[in-house]
């Protein structure tokens, strides 16, 4: 039996997750769920599942989710609030997991509480990477912690690696190319010139996965696609001249690992986010994930194209700021969440993302990322510079 802490549980990755956990309660227990601020949701989580800790990262709303609970005479749950409580569930030492699925900046704190704390972690908050990546894996190989791959992208890659992927020497072991592929997201074909008027409510459609506003805006703009980049340089220790983008419509094949020897290995499934979790809940069992098999004969065609540069510029601020090194992802990042989340409530143009980026990138100076103060310090000032613009 699993003890697992699902950070950021109210979101799809969360559901996805408490889904797989369902079919397997024999397998794993819920220790700890966490949200932001989604009460309903929480409640309900903790009226199906019966966690020993609910955490809410805003105070106000964990009084509110004790006083429901409360309401309904349910005690099984204690309910904590703030970062310090998400930091303390995500370290405890009776958690044998944490999926690590809180979206954005925030998630990178608890997140590094669970790697030094030497636990098994699901990483599905890239950031913690695009921001901290250098630091993050050197805790990672310090404390021992077991760190498996969440995104569709990067658990395709890590299940196409030879058996010494946990190797510093993959390009030693004749590997090539780490091509990771990308729907293209809903404006693959849109014509430029339509752009300036795409609405939030248009970009948050994605034509495959069902996923959060932050992501789906992402999507739309390649912007995952360039975090997914700098995730997994960090991730299998590779430069980035070694992963190309390949857009792949169908998002049947998830990502693809090219040897020297001419085989191309590839993952392929449902577009499905319980697959990946599955696999590393289990890793290296399988487990049932509840997700329908690809059924090949319903497969129409399989299409690939080159990611255009022009139509998301996003994908060039991203290759470059890991070729700048040091703090610059970091800035990246913020840049992104805060511009991402200006659109989201129509105070800035679709086509305004990555001018504000840009912008940042262009102004402010970058520095070594010698220690998290530094990190977020650079974090901090790329955030206030993308909303002064805004203002």
């Amino acid at each position: 039996m699993q003890n697992v802490t699902l950070l950021g549980a109210t979101g799809s990755i969360g559901q996805s997750t408490l889904d797989v956990i369902s079919l397997h309660k024999e397998n794993f227990t819920l220790f700890a769920v966490t949200a932001n601020t989604s009460v309903k949701r929480l409640l309900d989580i903790c009226l199906e599942y019966h966690p020993r800790f609910a955490v809410m990262l805003d105070v106000n709303c964990a009084k509110d989710l004790k006083h429901q609970l409360d309401q309904q005479q349910f005690n099984k749950v204690e309910v904590l609030s703030g970062e310090q409580a998400l930091i303390d569930v995500a370290s405890d030492s009776e958690v044998d997991s944490v999926m690590a699925a809180i979206v954005g900046s925030v998630g990178l704190m608890p997140t590094l509480a669970a790697v030094r704390a030497g636990k098994r972690v699901l990483l599905a908050n890239k950031e913690s990477l695009v921001m901290a990546g250098a630091l993050f894996m050197q805790e990672v190989e310090t404390y021992q912690a077991e760190l498996l791959p969440i995104d569709s992208e990067h658990n395709a890659i890590f299940q196409c690696l030879p058996s010494g992927r946990k190797d510093k020497s993959l390009l030693q072991k004749g590997i090539e190319k780490i091509l990771l592929t990308g729907s293209g997201g809903p404006f693959r074909k849109t014509p430029l010139d339509q752009f300036e008027s795409i609405t939030p409510d248009q970009a948050i459609s994605h034509p495959n996965w069902d996923m959060g506003p932050k992501i789906s805006v992402d999507s739309a703009t390649m912007m995952n696609k360039g975090l997914e980049l700098i995730e997994a340089c960090w991730l299998f220790d590779v430069d980035q001249s070694v992963v190309e983008f390949v857009v792949h419509p169908q998002s049947i094949i998830h990502s693809m690992v090219a040897y020297n020897d001419g085989s191309v290995l590839a993952q392929m499934g449902n577009p499905d986010m319980r697959t990946p979790i599955a696999n590393a809940l289990a890793w290296p069992d399988r487990i049932d994930s509840g997700v329908e098999p690809l059924d090949f004969f319903q497969v129409n065609q399989l299409e690939f194209e080159p990611a255009d540069h022009q139509r998301f510029p996003c994908l060039n601020l991203a290759r470059e700021s890991m070729i700048s090194g040091g703090t610059r992802m970091a800035m990246l990042n913020a840049a992104n969440e805060v511009a991402v989340d200006s659109f989201l409530k129509n105070r800035i143009r679709f086509t305004e993302i990555p001018i504000l980026i840009d912008g940042a990138m262009q102004k402010l100076e970058s520095h070594v990322a010698e220690s998290l103060d530094t990190i977020l310090l650079d974090d901090q000032r790329a955030r206030q510079f993308v909303s002064e613009q805004i203002q």
